[in-house]
């Protein structure tokens, strides 16, 4: 179970990290659903950690995806983690032991700046080091979906800001969604007033709530 000395916090819930990512990111941004039809698609994630959510991402993309459809996952990760201990991390899960492997095969020895993977033909991953709010400043292409998986909002504060939920909103596509683990009152609040509908929905085992919404252009 991977920690991190610097925020204090696990990477990822202690009961299945593999099975929070599609309770949480994938059902609450209602994927694959979403994606299934569409010529392409865009992820954005707060988070990149050992990799897990991009793993299962992509595994559920590959079962599911048009022959035609392109899928980009791009996060955007302070502290890059080491190959050896990705891999580390995710060997625990048999299920994304293809994705893992191929992960690790285009890993660079050191992350920095944008780490450019073509996972295979439909799908790009994109890990951007360096703080997130700066990244996203200079960010220009819209999202249509996006992972708020930084540490506990107890212990990483700033990336549960209003600044940067103002500015996810500004980069997502009209009709786009989120999803998070987390239900502090000061995120939800600082979603709403970024511009985001907010709806709660059960947590993952056993957590009681988390949350979800979308962006619904002014009619």
């Amino acid at each position: 179970m991977p920690y991190s000395t610097a925020f204090g916090d696990h990477f990822y819930c202690q009961t299945d990290g593999r099975l929070e990512c599609g309770h949480v990111f994938l059902a609450g941004n209602e994927l694959p659903q979403r994606w299934i039809n569409a010529s392409s698609f865009r992820i954005g994630e707060l988070g990149f950690g050992t990799g897990l959510n991009a793993m299962e991402t992509w595994r559920q993309w590959q079962a599911t995806r048009m022959p035609s459809g392109h899928l980009t996952f791009i996060s955007f990760e302070l502290y890059p983690m080491a190959r050896a201990d990705i891999d580390r991390a995710l060997s625990r899960w048999p299920q994304i032991d293809a994705e893992r492997q191929g992960l690790l095969a285009l890993w660079p020895d050191e992350p920095q700046g944008q780490v450019q993977l073509d996972l295979d033909a439909q799908t790009r991953l994109i890990v951007v080091c360096g703080d997130a709010l700066a990244s996203l400043q200079a960010w220009s292409d819209p999202f249509d979906a996006w992972y708020l998986d930084g540490f506990a909002p107890s212990r990483n504060s700033a990336m549960w800001s209003l600044d940067l939920m103002t500015r996810l909103y500004q980069l997502t596509s009209s009709g786009g969604r989120f999803a998070t683990y987390a239900a502090a009152g000061f995120v939800r609040r600082n979603l709403i007033e970024a511009g985001f509908t907010v709806e709660r929905r059960p947590g993952f085992a056993g957590k009681r709530e988390m949350l979800c919404g979308s962006k619904t252009e002014p009619s």
